[in-house]
């Protein structure tokens, strides 16, 4: 059966979309950008900015659906520029030091709002 998930701890969806569902044993978040909870956007910040909130606003969702990190399985990341690769897979890696999971990394035409990156993920629930 699915299940929506939602947090105030991370921005709220703004379409059409859940910030994540589950059936209970995997969870699928919705893609997130650098948007704070209180909707400060940091389209202009640097990547490594970026990413970390776009990873806070991660942790939070998948913390909500009963899931951590270290249980996620696969994610995707959307950049607006695959030359900011580098500064945002150094962010990155600091979330997931131990066993990373499985990861595509591709260059969008464009991402919502005009930010630089955008992450989903696909974790398993213990």
């Amino acid at each position: 059966m699915k299940e929506t998930v939602h947090t105030d701890a991370a921005p709220a969806a703004v379409g059409a979309y859940s910030q994540a569902t589950t059936n209970g044993d995997l969870v699928f978040t919705a893609g997130q950008i650098p948007l704070t909870p209180d909707g400060e956007l940091l389209a202009d910040a640097p990547i490594g900015v970026q990413t970390e909130q776009v990873l806070d606003n991660l942790v939070a969702v998948l913390d909500e659906a009963g899931a951590a990190p270290s249980d996620v399985l696969k994610t995707t990341v959307f950049l607006a520029d695959i030359d900011d690769f580098d500064e945002m897979n150094e962010t990155y890696a600091g979330y997931f030091e131990a066993s990373p999971p499985a990861r595509s990394a591709v260059q969008a035409g464009a991402l919502p709002k005009g930010v630089g990156v955008e992450i989903e993920a696909v974790a398993v629930v213990e």
